[in-house]
């Protein structure tokens, strides 16, 4: 009997760029993982105080897809009145969610949605970071969205996406629109 090669990896991805699109692309892995009857878990560190469509959306996944919004909203811009420490706090449950979910082993597919901007405002350390990867079980996919992966996480994954805004319609003073950009 030929002996079967194939062995589950569970891959570390990565969604980033100053282009739209890396919480869709992930939500895109979302409902392919579905289709396969797997387990979902969305984790939020920084979207919280608006209302989004997928958040609606994702609820008629359930119970496969887990939706955890933890962070506090953007941080430092529109309508944030919210001091660092809470932006921090929030995102200190959110790292402690994810060790938690990571070792419940009840879950194919997990998405740590705008983890690198967290970094990136000093919400969570590297050192958090490296924890992660390192604590990932091996059959367990991660995706990691957010502009500005820092190098050591692209030295780390297995596939890297680099969204590149090359038109917006809001250069031309175009809102954002509903069901396209929330």
């Amino acid at each position: 009997m030929a002996k079967d090669t194939k062995k589950e990896k569970g891959l570390l991805i990565v969604y980033t760029g100053d282009g739209k699109g890396k919480t869709t692309a992930a939500l895109g892995m979302v409902v392919r993982a579905v289709g396969y009857d797997w387990k979902v878990c969305i984790i939020q560190f920084i979207k919280g105080s608006w209302k989004y469509g997928e958040m609606d959306g994702i609820k008629k996944l359930a119970p496969n897809v887990e939706l955890n919004v933890v962070g506090e909203g953007f941080v430092g811009i529109i309508d944030d009145k919210k001091t660092i420490e809470v932006h921090r706090a929030a995102a200190r449950k959110a790292f402690e969610m994810v060790l938690a979910k990571m070792s419940s082993d009840n879950y194919e597919l997990m998405i740590l949605d705008e983890l690198n901007v967290a970094l990136n405002l000093g919400l969570i350390t590297r050192e958090e970071l490296e924890e992660v990867i390192k604590k990932k079980p091996e059959k367990l996919h991660l995706v990691i969205t957010g502009r500005g992966a820092i190098k050591w996480l692209i030295d780390q994954a297995d596939l890297v996406t680099e969204m590149k805004e090359i038109k917006h319609p809001y250069r031309k003073g175009i809102p954002a629109q509903k069901g396209v950009d929330f």
